[in-house]
């Protein structure tokens, strides 16, 4: 059976295990049912999420045109410290980023291959951990803005990683740690127009994945460059699809990319 269509991140389920999909243009798979069988890739052409148009991809999924222009590709989306929406400031669209900025947004500790401190709109709670393979995680801050959100994490990366080491993700290579004392440990450096909203006492979610056998030395699939490949699902962590060859593919880092599926 074959499946084509133009690549997003994978939506996900909060169970255990985490179930993901893969929305295409007239399709609707469950990744998980593909675990274990044999799947074909295929690139097909480039196509814009923003416009549309078949144009090579700049980044998240958008042309250069595009990247450059809309709201959407913001420094600020990057960087939430540089939010100006709770100043009346536009950076590109007012309206659209007051709609996202003025909202709350949780700063968390996430541990997939390492304790890192991330920032994320509170409705995206626990998605932006399991994308990005976080095994367990808690909430530390609840701001009003991102702006906010954004010069805590600013000040807690002084202290802690802001990065994922995706290759040890991938390889499962983790300890656990408890980040109810990180949380605990991290408060002190918490800027003082944050410290209220300091979240003094929850408990850590714990995430299981649906992967079957963890690659040894994860090496990262380029088909835009392979423009083919045939391989056995054994794995999904992250918004990465594992083959047993230890093959890799990032689905969020190729959006933008037409590819036709088929599954043996």
């Amino acid at each position: 059976m074959f499946y084509q269509g133009v690549l997003t991140k994978m939506q996900t389920e909060f169970a255990e295990p985490i179930q993901y999909y893969l929305i295409l243009e007239n399709d609707f798979l469950n990744m998980n049912q593909l675990l274990d069988k044999t799947i074909t890739m295929e690139f097909v052409k480039h196509q814009c999420l923003k416009c549309g148009l078949e144009k090579p991809i700049y980044r998240q999924g958008f042309c250069k045109d595009d990247f450059f222009d809309i709201p959407q590709a913001g420094d600020w989306i990057m960087r939430p410290e540089l939010s100006t929406a709770h100043l009346d400031i536009e950076d590109r669209d007012l309206e659209y980023e007051k709609k996202v900025q003025l909202q709350p947004h949780i700063v968390y500790l996430a541990n997939s291959s390492n304790v890192k401190v991330g920032v994320t709109r509170k409705g995206q709670v626990p998605t932006r951990w399991i994308d990005q393979g976080a095994h367990e995680a808690i909430e530390i801050v609840e701001a009003p803005n991102r702006y906010l959100a954004g010069i805590t994490e600013v000040a807690l990366k002084n202290y802690v990683a802001d990065k994922t080491n995706w290759r040890k993700m991938l390889k499962n290579d983790i300890e656990d740690e408890s980040l109810t004392e990180w949380r605990d440990r991290l408060k002190g450096y918490i800027p003082e127009e944050a410290l209220e909203y300091f979240i003094a006492s929850n408990k850590e979610t714990n995430i299981i994945f649906p992967v079957n056998k963890y690659p040894e030395k994860p090496k990262s699939l380029n088909i835009e460059k392979e423009q083919s490949y045939t391989g056995k699902l054994v794995g999904i962590k992250g918004q990465y699809l594992i083959f047993e060859d230890d093959r890799v593919f990032n689905v969020r880092s190729n959006e933008g990319l037409v590819v036709r599926f088929s599954v043996a």
